[in-house]
């Protein structure tokens, strides 16, 4: 009996599938986008309009929450990508074409009240939402292994690293007044990477994107997440104005936000705890992954970190350790 064949290489699957679902069999693919995961993006070209191949290989990536989170945010007026054709099996999906440039591309110093005020429409609409119980909630557990990539991948991996009990004990401290005051916060859903890169400038919109990992969690996280982006950096003053932007109307919806003068200390605090999760990751996808390029940001969540911590002499054991042992190890690892 002869032996089955053997799976094409992925790169032509993706191509014979696309043209299967999209009835263009001359049609081709280009990158569209590059994603931290194994998700990937593919470009129609040769046919009118574009369309996006979305490639979740099975058995690493599967793209059954993604679309059960695409339905729910749908259902709750959240403007995003329509699906045209799936196939799961093989994990492609055929989507509308959003256009090339996000939110990020195109968003400067004139544009960003306008931008940020449509953005935190839809973001609004998306908390409104009724986190269903199978989305997981950001509790004691999410915090507990976003605490630990910090230390491991950034201090240990990272920058080499070893924290003397004083070191520890001040981190630990820190982060346990983090954690306990993102599980203190009101619930709501969480997108957890709602950023300018995560959406596209349409109309109406923006479209949002890369909402799998949505879950029930603190109502700051998304609001901090968008003024103080892993790739795009703001003048405080207008990211504090944002941010009050952002409370009147969400106090004006319905939302449970606590008093301005809390949520701007949450929020504060919730940013906090997501820098450093972020320095982990990236070290984390530089030395794991092989994708160094996050890590020329990481300065940015140092100077995020310095802006805010001097505002909250509770977190005053973090700032000593960043001054005494991560600045130094960062500047000599840079002097290599």
């Amino acid at each position: 009996m002869p032996a089955p064949a053997p799976n094409p290489p992925r790169e032509t699957q993706r191509l014979q599938w696309a043209r299967s679902a999209s009835g263009q069999p001359a049609l081709g693919l280009q990158r569209a986008s590059v994603d931290a995961g194994f998700r990937s993006y593919w470009r129609t070209v040769g046919e009118t309009p574009s369309r996006i191949v979305m490639d979740a290989p099975p058995g690493v990536e599967d793209a059954g929450p993604w679309l059960r989170v695409r339905d729910l945010l749908e259902a709750g007026g959240v403007r995003v990508p329509q699906v045209l054709t799936r196939d799961l099996d093989l994990g492609f999906l055929l989507l509308e074409d959003l256009g090339g440039p996000t939110l990020a591309q195109v968003i400067d110093a004139d544009s960003a009240d306008a931008h940020f005020d449509a953005a935190i429409g839809q973001l609004l609409r998306l908390q409104a939402i009724v986190p269903p119980s199978e989305l997981g909630t950001f509790g004691e557990a999410l915090l507990q292994r976003d605490a630990g990539l910090f230390e491991e991948w950034f201090l240990r991996r990272h920058l080499g690293l070893q924290l003397d009990c004083d070191d520890s004990d001040r981190l630990e401290l820190a982060q346990r007044r983090l954690m306990d005051n993102a599980l203190a916060q009101p619930k709501v859903l969480v997108h957890r990477d709602f950023m300018p890169r995560n959406l596209m400038p349409v109309v109406p919109g923006p479209a949002v994107l890369d909402f799998q990992d949505c879950v029930r969690g603190p109502i700051a996280y998304d609001p901090v997440s968008l003024f103080k982006d892993a790739f795009l950096g703001w003048p405080l003053a207008r990211v504090d104005g944002w941010l009050r932007r952002y409370h009147q109307r969400a106090s004006d919806a319905g939302l449970p936000v606590p008093p301005l003068d809390t949520f701007l200390r949450d929020a504060d605090w919730m940013g906090v705890q997501r820098h450093l999760k972020i320095l982990g990751i990236f070290a984390r996808l530089h030395h794991r992954d092989g994708k160094s390029h996050y890590l020329a940001d990481a300065p940015r969540f140092i100077g995020y970190l310095d802006e805010v911590l001097p505002r909250h002499p509770r977190l005053q054991p973090l700032a000593e350790l960043l001054e005494q042992r991560v600045k130094p190890a960062m500047q000599a690892l840079a002097a290599v």
